[in-house]
Parts: structure tokens; sequence; C-alpha cells
């Protein structure tokens, strides 16, 4: 038996992303005892997800996270949609009713190193690396069965188990949840660069273009030359080079000289839904209860939600209530997470589309909709998910 994980917890967290770490902070600060496990030896150190909005930097706000998050990122109040060089709409988050009237640009990794710094200052800490080789849900307990990477193993009895793990999670297979959907035929480039562009910090600039959609996002640095680059190509390479992302660029939004590749990955898009986000005393949160397309950057902010909810139902519980509360968190966040897989993928289709009608038909219905005010304010609202407090 490994000394360093306790045998029991009141709840055991499989996987320190952004929703596990927001999970276990909502927890310990309630003082429950809980077990954080991650398959890693280490955090994220490269930046993924890299937008955080206004309706998860309020919810993060509750744990003093937001202000640490707005000192160390880049506040970004415009997305600006493109056919090729020319401007098709923008979206303003400026005049929006919160404390955080924009899209906070930062690298994932920065985003767990703050959470991962409150957890301490809650008196909780992430257990690595443990790889879950196991799970069984009972009447009074669950069990979790782990790996070290020495391995040795051991079992952690529980009340309750949060799993946190990703797309292709290991709880949600356990507790024998359906993850429902396809994906998509398109793959994607991944890049963080440092590279003169034309548009300014101020915005997110989306271009859409027959070869494919691109998204190119300014990202806190002190030479304002760092963005994240993410485009759509029917098979890309497993770390694009400076050279192929200089001419995709060259072809969709020409203007831009990228100076170096600071990280570079690929990676296929899957729209999924979990059939349910709780199966006895196994719960679901994040990426494992939902995945889709990375339009308007939705995915790391749902999961961040999910985790302050399911965290704060489970202490109650833990602390008296009734069981019956935990039926309020399926109800709460798995409609949110179909209206964001059914917006994501309709972006998605959009953005991608290839055949000359419609993409004229496409352009001239979003240059009808961007007159209108209401209608740029509806999507803003929208995209800051502000509409699911």
């Amino acid at each position: 038996m490994n000394s360093t994980v306790p045998t029991s917890a009141a709840v055991v967290v499989i996987g320190a992303g952004p929703a596990g770490l927001t999970a276990a902070i909502t927890l310990a600060d309630a003082g429950t005892e809980v077990v954080l496990l991650d398959r890693l030896a280490a955090g994220a150190n490269t930046s993924r997800a890299a937008v955080v909005h206004a309706r998860t930097l309020e919810v993060l706000d509750r744990y003093g996270v937001a202000e640490t998050l707005r000192e160390r990122g880049l506040e970004v109040p415009r997305f600006v949609l493109y056919d090729g060089p020319h401007p098709l709409a923008t979206i303003d988050f400026s005049s929006l009713p919160t404390d955080f009237p924009y899209a906070l640009l930062i690298g994932q990794q920065h985003t767990e190193a703050a959470l991962l710094e409150r957890l301490h200052q809650a008196g909780g800490s992430v257990l690595r690396p443990y790889q879950v080789t196991a799970i069984r849900d009972g009447e009074q307990s669950a069990e979790v069965e782990y790996t070290d990477a020495a391995g040795v193993t051991g079992t952690i009895r529980a009340q309750y188990v949060i799993g946190a793990d990703g797309m292709h999670s290991r709880v949600r297979e356990a507790a024998g949840i359906g993850f429902t959907g396809a994906s998509y035929r398109e793959s994607f480039v991944l890049a963080d660069v440092r590279m003169r562009w034309p548009a300014p910090q101020s915005q997110v600039s989306l271009h859409l273009s027959p070869e494919g959609f691109t998204l190119v996002a300014p990202l806190p640095s002190p030479e304002g030359d760092r963005f994240r680059v993410v485009a759509t190509v029917a098979e890309a390479p497993e770390h694009p080079t400076l050279e192929q992302i200089q001419r995709l660029l060259d072809a969709r939004r020409p203007g831009g000289r990228v100076r170096e590749v600071l990280w570079s990955s690929r990676f296929h898009v899957h729209h999924r839904l979990a059939d349910s986000y709780r199966s006895g005393r196994i719960l679901l949160a994040g990426d494992a209860a939902h995945v889709h397309s990375p339009a308007g950057g939705q995915g790391m902010n749902t999961g961040i939600q999910d985790a302050a909810l399911l965290g704060t139902l489970l202490a109650r519980v833990l602390a008296g209530e009734s069981e019956d509360l935990l039926a309020e968190y399926e109800r709460a966040r798995r409609p949110v997470a179909a209206d964001v897989v059914r917006m994501t993928d309709r972006m998605t289709r959009m953005a991608t589309l290839r055949a000359r009608p419609a993409r004229t038909a496409r352009n001239a219905m979003i240059r009808v909709a961007a007159r209108i005010p209401a209608a740029r304010h509806a999507l803003a609202y929208q995209l800051s998910e502000l509409g699911k407090r």
C-alpha cells in the first residue's frame, strides 16, 4: 500500500485539470476531506485552452482566483470575424453586464497554476502520478484502485468519486455511462507562436476561407508578439513547423509573419455528451461529461462551472443535507453542455463550408445580422456564458 495516499476520503477527484482543481477547491473550502489524483507526473506545461470567459471569471471570483488570472492574462474585448482579409462582424464584450466585460486570454498552464496555488491555500494538494485502474461503486461507498509510478498498488474508499479525467475518462467507462456523439472529418492545427500580426492585441481574429477556418488570438507577452493559432486542415502534421504555419496563414490571411513556434500539436475534434452525469456514487465533470469543437472557447469554461456547482452540492450533502440534492447537478449542468455542443457544432460547420454558394449565403447572413445591435449583443452574451448564471 502506498503510504502517501490515504486509505479513505469523503471525495476522491480523479483528474487535476481545471475542472478537477475547481471541484477540489470548493470541497476543501467547505472542510470536506478530498483526495485529488492525477496520472501525470506534472501539470499542464502547454497552453491548450486559452480563453476564460466572463461567467467563468465570475465563478472563480468567489475563490479569489479571478484577480490572479486577470493580472497574468490579457483582456480582449472583441472577436472579429473575417472572410479572408475582409471584416464580416465584430462581437464586442465591453458592454456586457458583468465585472469582467472581456474575454481573458491566458494559457491553460497559467490557469491551472493559479487554481493549484488556491488549492494549496485551502490545505489541499494534487497526488501524482497515480493511474486509476478500477472503480467499484457500492451502496455505502465506492472504491478507487490505483497504481503509482513504481507499480505499487493501493485502494481508497470514498463516499463519492468525481471523474474529471478528460474525454477518455476511465471513471465514465467504469460507471458504464455512454458518451453519445461523433467526430468531425477535419483535423486541427494548434500552435503558440511569436509573430508580427496585422490585427491589434485587443481582438481575437476568426478567419473564414475556402481552405478552412483559422483563429488567431493574442496571448500575454511583454513584447506583444505571442499568439495562439488554431486552424482546420484536411490532415494536420503531428507537430506543425514554422514553415507549415506560415504557409497556412499566407493562404488564409496574408499579413502575418511567424518568427518562432513555441509549441505546436494537432488534434481531432469530437462532439459528445455523457448520457448521464451520475451513476450511484460516481459523478462526472468537464471533458469527461462533454466534449465539443473549440469554436468560441467554451470547453474549459463549461467544465470549471460544472465543477464549482458539483463541489458545492456535494459539500452540502456531506454536511448532512439530503442526497436528493445531487439531482440538481445534472438538471442544471447537462442542458448547458447540450446547448454548448449544439452551438459549437453549428459554428464549426458554418466556419468550414467549402462550396462557394454556401459561403456566399453564409457571409450575407452574417453581414445582415451584424447590423442589428441586439443580435450582436445576444451573441456576445452567449459566448461569454453569462446566460448560464
